[in-house]
């Protein structure tokens, strides 16, 4: 009687073991920026691999955890290096190289607003956050509340910054030309600013409240 022979191991196997999330979340990135975040789905990312979507599934079994290694992918690209020591000032760097990395990617502030990553980059990121809020004197839960909140300023203002209509479209002249709104007729011109560093830095002083860093 002969031995039975094993069935040969599949090289996708190996592969699998050698292929990592942050690999699955770089994929994932790039096709981001050639479909946008519509365009994102956990076959592209195995077509783009040159992988089976299995493989892909070992990492990532659904598209939610897809774009939870996307956004920590992204919240990664911040340097944490090299920040300032007065607090105030720290959270004001913190915050604007987090706008940049989001800026980095197509959509990317969406991507992140839409997942809720414990992961390494974000709780690190999250974490020299709370850090500065702290040195600054805030009590605990002003400190993590205000952490939130500079995140969603940051992230609602980069979303609307990366899917702000052109600057031809007509739509908001058009609705205020009846009269209806005489507050926002008023302040059309501001509304249709786009100086979106301002906004950033008024925001961030309204939120950090006055004083001297």
């Amino acid at each position: 009687m002969t031995k039975r022979q094993e069935p040969p191991v599949r090289a996708e196997s190996s592969y699998r073991a050698g292929l990592s999330p942050r690999a699955v979340a770089r994929a994932a990135l790039g096709m981001l920026a050639e479909k946008g975040a519509d365009g994102v789905s956990v076959r592209g990312t195995a077509e783009r691999l040159g992988v089976r979507m299995n493989t892909v599934l070992w990492h990532a079994k659904t598209k939610t955890r897809l774009l939870e290694l996307m956004a920590d992918a992204i919240v990664d690209e911040v340097s944490l290096e090299g920040l300032p020591a007065a607090w105030r000032e720290r959270v004001h760097e913190l915050m604007l190289r987090f706008r940049r990395a989001l800026l980095a990617h197509r959509d990317g502030a969406r991507i992140v607003t839409g997942t809720y990553a414990a992961e390494p980059a974000t709780l690190r990121f999250a974490e020299t956050l709370t850090t500065a809020l702290l040195d600054g004197g805030l009590p605990g839960r002003e400190a993590a509340w205000t952490a939130w909140n500079l995140q969603y300023f940051v992230l609602g203002l980069t979303q609307e910054e990366q899917s702000v209509p052109d600057a031809g479209d007509p739509r908001f002249t058009a609705a205020l030309a009846a009269g209806d709104y005489p507050s926002l007729s008023r302040l059309s011109a501001h509304f249709g600013d786009t100086s979106f560093d301002g906004r950033f830095d008024h925001g961030l002083e309204l939120l950090l409240g006055p004083g001297q860093p």
